[in-house]
């Protein structure tokens, strides 16, 4: 059974930081490329972050870079996204993704980062 489990979010304050994890089984997971997703209330999904299966490639969205780090740990079958300076426009739901072309595809379910005074 393929699971994708988010954890490390939670309520901090502006210029803060926060490190996530997603911890995944049920698939080859060197094998796949990761990625970080979140979405606000009352807007879109939106890619944050993503990495290559073997870590050695990444990408971020344009506004989050220098901000973010995306890493991987391929022994530990485990992603993390450190996030430093945070804003209150940050505040969102972080998913992981898993993604190895049409059809192979796995989201988590999401961990809750808030951030506000």
């Amino acid at each position: 059974q393929v699971q994708l489990v988010e954890s490390g979010g939670g309520l901090v304050q502006p210029g803060g930081s926060l490190r996530l994890s997603c911890a995944a089984s049920g698939f080859t997971f060197s094998s796949y490329a990761m990625r970080w997703y979140r979405q606000a209330p009352g807007k879109e999904r939106e890619l944050v972050a993503h990495i290559n299966s073997i870590g050695s490639y990444t990408k971020y969205t344009d506004s989050l870079k220098g901000r973010f780090t995306i890493s991987r740990d391929n022994a530990k079958n485990t992603i993390y996204l450190q996030m430093n300076s945070l804003k209150p426009e940050d505040t969102a739901v972080y998913y992981c993704n898993a993604v190895r072309g049409v059809g192979y595809e796995y989201w988590g379910q999401g961990t809750q980062v808030t951030v506000s005074s």
